[in-house]
């Protein structure tokens, strides 16, 4: 088990992260979210011992993490860090540099073990390629294969799809995460993408100006919104005072993702059409209510200059205002 224990950590004067407390447990995913700036890598890095704490300290089982003030060469075996960076060998193949710190006692174990890693991050058509001849999200395909290789206890993978293609996106993450899980190794993802998060992660820590303002499972951070900055990361949304959107005098304030709004034939909340953008399988359709706008979601085009009047169900709101 990680365990973080009330760490901090300054950047010259400014504090970057304050109290930071939390567990991980064998084979366990937690994702960590939050703005740019937010400390995200920093927090990585405290945890893989690239930096050396100011408060607080980290264990992995019983062995405390340290930082170089402690240790000459930075990192373990039991743990395994793909930063965006990917610090590759761009002299040697692909499979050469998946297998390199993999034993050469036993050549057939390896070969066995790196075409599987070929065949889990989808380069098996470059396993004679330089590195140095691949592209972005090839190269980090790369990193993510051999940071696995010799099966670590702990990865900590920061923003671990951002130059991959879509295409090749979606079934990597598949792959790569139910791998992790089958190996029973646990894993930090530091992410800005909801796709890496909603489906996979066992919890989510939320991070805003150096603190955890939130950690829970995806589903309850989706369903229950306390801040603007959580409801952000899942996508498009609006807030509004309850007084609003349904029969109250309250003016507390609820968060309402834009799918969550319905057109109907009358409602308090009557909105002037300013734009619709096509997604695919719906339209994004952008209003001006009062002073702000409001966006829902709607399967055909709505002209401009439209009044429409929207609706939340009452169990949404009943939900959002516990």
């Amino acid at each position: 088990m990680l365990q973080l224990k009330d760490i901090a950590f300054t950047y010259n004067t400014t504090p970057v992260l304050k109290n930071i407390s939390f567990d991980v447990k064998a084979g366990e995913h937690v994702s960590i979210i939050g703005a740019s700036g937010s400390g995200k890598t920093t927090l990585l890095k405290l945890i893989y011992g690239e930096y050396d704490l100011i408060e607080g300290q980290i264990f992995w089982n019983d062995a405390e993490v340290l930082g170089p003030k402690h240790n000459l060469v930075i990192g373990t075996e039991y743990m395994k860090y793909v930063a965006q960076e990917f610090d590759l060998m761009p002299y040697i193949t692909v499979e050469e540099n998946i297998g390199k710190f993999l034993p050469n006692f036993y050549p057939e174990e390896k070969q066995q073990r790196t075409d599987e890693l070929l065949d889990l991050v989808e380069l098996k058509a470059f396993t004679k390629t330089k590195v140095k001849d691949l592209s972005g999200g090839q190269k980090q395909r790369v990193a993510l294969a051999r940071a696995i290789a010799k099966q670590p206890e702990i990865i900590l993978l920061d923003e671990p799809f951002s130059h991959i293609d879509n295409f090749k996106k979606q079934s990597l993450r598949r792959n790569l995460f139910a791998h992790l899980k089958n190996k029973n190794i646990a894993c930090i993802v530091a992410t800005h993408d909801k796709d890496d998060v909603l489906a996979y992660a066992d919890q989510i820590i939320v991070l805003y100006e150096t603190k955890i303002i939130a950690n829970d499972s995806p589903k309850h951070l989706y369903n229950h919104p306390k801040k603007n900055i959580i409801a952000s990361f899942f996508g498009e949304f609006n807030t509004f005072s309850i007084s609003e959107i349904a029969s109250s005098n309250s003016n507390n304030q609820i968060i309402v993702y834009a799918h969550e709004l319905k057109v109907v034939a009358k409602s308090k909340l009557k909105v002037i059409v300013k734009q619709s953008y096509f997604k695919g399988n719906h339209y994004l359709i952008e209003t001006h209510f009062k002073t702000q706008s409001v966006f829902f979601e709607h399967p055909t085009h709505i002209g401009s200059g439209s009044e429409i009047c929207l609706s939340v169900s009452d169990a949404i709101i009943a939900e959002r205002t516990l």
